[in-house]
């Protein structure tokens, strides 16, 4: 303890840190602050009303998740920073199938500076689309014949001053998180997102005191459910930064006077290099029909089909675990090209021990990396289903997406990358880092 003690106190005596750090923080409080100022026009004691009966098992409910609440409260950064990763997801889509993307990639600085670009046009254009769907949303919703959008304000006049405000609060969210990743600790995007999720906690541990304090539940069992919480986390860390090194040997080579080479070196395969992108895929899919069917609320039979979709069914669990394993080798497929490793290999002069240069190195790579993501793929899919289970035990639903699903693979991945920058700049100026003996893995 008095290491870490030490260490944190190191990390106030660095000025250049500690303005990162100040930095940082200043700019999610104003994330915090956004996603609570309700957007010009609506009613906020209705709308609080109105959301009152919305149920989170909906795309909706994901949505919100990732914005931090703001899609609920209608704020000013209701889209949150989700249409910036959606740009940035599908640009990475059509680098692996789309030539012209292909090339960008490959350009080095400037081919990213272009893909930059047309990610911040991507946003701008997805934004402005998710914004004129909230508008309509909101003109739809009503409470007791009172609708939450008063009728001296309805016109298309609010419909876009809407849309602008909205699409502002994007960008400008897009613009913090950049800050954030040039100025203060790093990670921005994933920052704001873990900002969103991690904002939800102490109202889920108040919700736990209040059932303690109602005599719902014992002190006993309350100490066992933080247990299972810790070891699900320390299993998830664990499997975050699992790798499987593949050592590569580099030719000797002289140049001049110099030799250059002869060296070992490793190339580490993840156990789970798709990251958290499998959940989101298949949870987005997965909530598609109750969001459909939730429009029919009189139909008997499209409600029982609903029933099946509902993510505590055994039906659901079992769909969305098969998707996730499939997403996660899909994912895998395209996040890393054991041909591009095995030809820059080749071009450094560095092979695999046992293994010739070309397509029989590509093809080892390969075999590796597909042995190594099942396991991945299934501890994923039985993180992603645990929030469920949890709840059918009794544990409330606030607190249960902190057991697994994307929740925790976000915050766990996000607080590694952060304690790593953080210790990156420790180590730079000759101080200890974290641990005793090592250093900290992120995701990357």
């Amino acid at each position: 303890m008095s290491k870490f003690t030490d260490t944190f106190r190191n990390i106030f005596k660095i000025h250049e840190l500690r303005q990162r750090i100040i930095y940082t923080l200043v700019l999610l409080f104003i994330v915090r602050l956004g996603s609570h100022l309700t957007t010009p026009g609506v009613d906020a004691a209705l709308l609080t009303e109105s959301m009152k009966n919305q149920s989170s098992d909906s795309l909706f409910g994901l949505y919100d998740l990732f914005v931090g609440g703001a899609f609920h409260n209608a704020a000013i950064f209701a889209l949150g920073i989700m249409p910036y990763i959606s740009a940035s997801i599908i640009l990475q889509l059509l680098g692996a199938v789309v030539p012209y993307f292909q090339k960008l990639q490959q350009e080095g600085e400037e081919g990213r500076k272009k893909i930059t670009q047309l990610t911040r046009y991507g946003t701008v254009l997805i934004s402005a689309m998710q914004a004129w769907g909230v508008t309509v949303r909101l003109l739809n919703l009503e409470v007791n014949g009172m609708p939450i959008v008063p009728d001296p304000v309805r016109g298309i006049g609010w419909v876009l001053s809407t849309i602008v405000i909205m699409t502002a609060g994007t960008i400008f969210m897009m613009w913090m998180g950049e800050q954030i990743t040039e100025k203060g600790i790093g990670n921005g995007i994933s920052l704001i997102i873990f900002i969103g999720i991690i904002a939800r906690f102490p109202f889920a541990l108040l919700d736990e005191y209040r059932l303690i304090q109602a005599g719902q539940r014992s002190i006993i069992v309350e100490i066992i459910i933080f247990a299972f919480m810790f070891l699900i986390i320390a299993g998830v860390v664990l499997v975050t930064q699992g790798t499987r090194r593949i050592p590569v040997q580099y030719a000797k080579r002289v140049v001049g006077r110099k030799i250059y080479g002869g060296v070992t070196q490793y190339i580490p395969l993840r156990v789970n290099t798709a990251g958290v992108m499998p959940i989101i895929f298949a949870q987005a899919i997965m909530f598609i029909p109750n969001t459909v069917l939730s429009f029919f609320p009189n139909n008997e039979f499209l409600q029982s089909v609903a029933n099946l979709f509902h993510y505590q069914s055994a039906v659901y669990s079992i769909i969305y675990a098969l998707m996730i394993i499939f997403f996660t080798y899909f994912y895998t497929a395209i996040a890393f090209n054991p041909k591009d490793v095995a030809d820059n290999m080749k071009k450094q002069g560095g092979f695999i021990p046992g293994i010739r240069p070309g397509k029989q190195t590509s093809d080892f790579i390969d075999n590796i990396l597909t042995k190594i993501t099942l396991p991945g793929s299934i501890f994923l899919a039985i993180i992603a289903i645990l929030p469920a289970f949890v709840s059918a035990w009794g544990v409330t639903g606030q607190f249960a997406q902190f057991f697994g699903g994307t929740s925790l693979l976000i915050i766990v991945g996000v607080a590694l990358d952060t304690l790593q920058q953080i210790e990156s700049h420790l180590l730079m100026r000759h101080y200890d880092g974290f641990m005793k003996s090592g250093k900290i893995k992120g995701r990357r």
